[in-house]
């Protein structure tokens, strides 16, 4: 049995298509060899079905397990029925120390509707509308640590991209227009595109008329069929709003992730890479040029294959010119820079990793190979200037000493050393300028105002409610 299945979304597909079948529960036990009162346990949520029952329920039902299985409600009313015994189970509404409702056959669909309304309003006001930067960074190094010990993989969310993939005829290569487009009429969507989009956000989701609208422009190193796809990966994937800032960082790990996954399919992207190590010629640009996404991207979707695919470790980094680390990920034994929370994002690299080597290159928009000595070993990375119209970010992806020969660019013969995180190569000036300027110099620092305010309160961190609601009167009559 799969570790994430949902026992409630499966109770209601089970009874729904018993229902449609016309089976009572003693029809069904009997075809099945069970007893009503255990397939009742099943319908209601509160057993898990072994495989050979799994099997002989999908052999009478006659649907085959994967839809048995599907995350997906089967209706709208089993939608509902879920929702309210989701909110009865959260701490929140236990708080009103209500009696248990059991939503019956004779409860009506807008009873329901209410009921979960009323809830949603009242996790949104339970929800603290702000998190401290320091609440922020162990959110962050909490879920780097979860990423990590699953080698940045995460099973199920290959299967929903695969699911969808195969819904609209994907066979190989990148993806087309046409079939992102697909995609989201699949999924009972439209799409729209809007000039008058609020500065906040990057697309808004219509969910009462099922219209998703974005820009036709990227947003840094977004473009807008990724941000289509990320967008719609919060609906496939059954994200909620977020419970709090590290369910709000989950979500949209969990939504880059399916966009990466359907750009860079796990069936055409593992037979590419394969092929690329037996030939000792692994690159990531040209991972980027065959599926048609940015460097970035390309980069970080080698992290989710290298280890369950290929056998490999590796690390990945997107930092600026100045060294700050906006994301970061490894599992190759990489020591990062933290702070006292364990956190990365935020603190600066050390001058001579490739990150910061690429910007002092020649021509820093090429592709940069290094070999960088470290306190516990040496490293092989490839970096490259990803370009924007707001900063230059530097993507780098590494890999121990050992692993370097799959890779294209292992002859280079840039080398540097680093004693960072611990040592002091770079915190510290050279010892030569240092005497000859200590003490007779006073930089004035650019503003650090960000460090004393908060983080942008909301459900949705950042984004003014005010500017959607009105954007969404606006279109909603068209």
């Amino acid at each position: 049995m799969p570790g994430d299945l949902d026992l409630v979304t499966f109770g209601q597909r089970l009874r729904h298509l018993r229902r449609t079948r016309g089976f009572t529960l003693s029809d069904l036990g009997e075809r099945v060899g069970r007893a009503p009162s255990q397939l009742s346990l099943l319908e209601n949520g509160k057993r898990e079905p072994k495989l050979s029952l799994l099997t002989a329920l999908s052999q009478t039902l006659g649907v085959s397990v994967e839809e048995l299985l599907s995350r997906q409600p089967p209706s709208r009313r089993a939608q509902l029925e879920i929702a309210v015994e989701e909110a009865q189970r959260d701490p929140v509404y236990q708080s009103l120390n209500l009696p248990h409702l059991k939503v019956g056959k004779r409860v009506p669909n807008d009873v329901l509707e209410h009921i979960v309304g009323l809830y949603d309003e009242l996790k949104r006001r339970s929800v603290k509308p702000t998190a401290t930067p320091e609440e922020a960074r162990r959110a962050n190094a909490d879920l780097r640590r979860q990423m990590r010990e699953r080698g940045n993989y995460f099973e199920h969310i290959e299967k929903v991209a695969q699911e969808t993939l195969d819904a609209v005829g994907y066979s190989s290569g990148a993806l087309s227009q046409g079939q992102i487009l697909s995609m989201v009429t699949h999924h009972g969507f439209t799409l729209r595109y809007v000039q008058d989009l609020p500065r906040s956000v990057r697309s808004i989701t219509d969910t009462r008329n099922r219209r998703l609208y974005l820009k036709r422009e990227s947003l840094g190193m977004h473009s807008p069929r990724t941000i289509l796809l990320q967008t719609l990966g919060n609906f496939v994937l059954g994200h909620g709003q977020p419970r709090d800032f590290a369910d709000f960082l989950r979500q949209r790990v969990e939504a880059n992730y399916f966009a990466a996954a359907v750009l860079i399919p796990e069936s055409s992207a593992v037979p590419y890479l394969q092929e690329a190590k037996k030939a000792h010629d692994l690159s990531v640009e040209d991972l980027r040029d065959v599926f048609s996404v940015s460097y970035e991207m390309a980069a970080h979707r080698f992290t989710n294959l290298a280890n369950r695919h290929l056998g490999l470790v590796c690390h990945f980094i997107r930092n600026d010119e100045t060294g700050i680390i906006y994301k970061a990920y490894e599992n190759d034994g990489l020591i990062f820079p933290t702070d006292d929370t364990g956190a990365i994002e935020g603190q600066r690299m050390c001058r001579y990793w490739s990150g910061r080597q690429v910007f002092a290159s020649p021509d820093r928009y090429s592709i940069y190979y290094q070999y960088t000595d470290k306190p516990n070993g040496t490293h092989f990375c490839v970096a490259h200037v990803d370009p924007s119209r707001e900063k230059n970010f530097a993507i780098t992806l590494g890999v121990p000493y050992k692993e370097s020969r799959w890779f294209r660019g292992r002859e280079t013969t840039n080398r540097t050393q680093s004693d960072c995180p611990t040592g002091e190569c770079c915190v510290r000036p050279p010892a030569d300028l240092a005497a000859r300027w200590e003490g007779q110099v006073w930089p004035s620092a650019r503003a650090h105002s960000h460090v004393l305010s908060a983080l942008p309160s909301g459900t949705f961190p950042g984004v003014d409610e005010t500017d959607v609601y009105t954007f969404l009167e606006h279109h909603a009559e068209e």
